[in-house]
């Protein structure tokens, strides 16, 4: 028996707010959507693994998630570290760097956490 991983999942509360920054932050771009009477999927892809990030849309949800001590995080890699900060920075949505171990970390529109790291880490 094996198992793969096939995507993570996370809530949001405004899709198409979540979607611009998702495509702006990190290049993810939608590969597949499944509207329901009550919910939107959306799966986002980054074009270079198979991974995907399933965004869930409830379309009745007017309170934002409460994400608790929001411990649990996503990573990405990135080939120019240095841009990829310039950017986040530009956009307001850096919420924490570690410098000694060279990673940040940006928020998206929910208040989930993604870091940054240098691929060449």
């Amino acid at each position: 028996m094996k198992f793969k991983f096939a995507h993570n999942n996370l809530n949001v509360l405004d899709l198409d707010k979540s979607l611009a920054f998702y495509k702006q932050a990190l290049q993810l771009e939608e590969t597949r959507r499944k509207e329901m009477p009550d919910f939107t999927l959306v799966f986002l892809g980054d074009g270079h693994t198979p991974h995907k990030l399933e965004l869930t849309w409830l379309k009745d949800r007017k309170e934002p998630y409460n994400l608790g001590d929001n411990e649990i995080h996503l990573a990405f890699t990135v080939d120019d570290f240095e841009k990829a900060h310039e950017l986040h920075k530009a956009m307001g949505c850096i919420c924490y760097e570690n410098q000694a171990m060279g990673i940040y970390f940006i928020v998206d529109p929910d208040g989930y956490w993604l870091e940054i790291i240098p691929e060449s880490r």
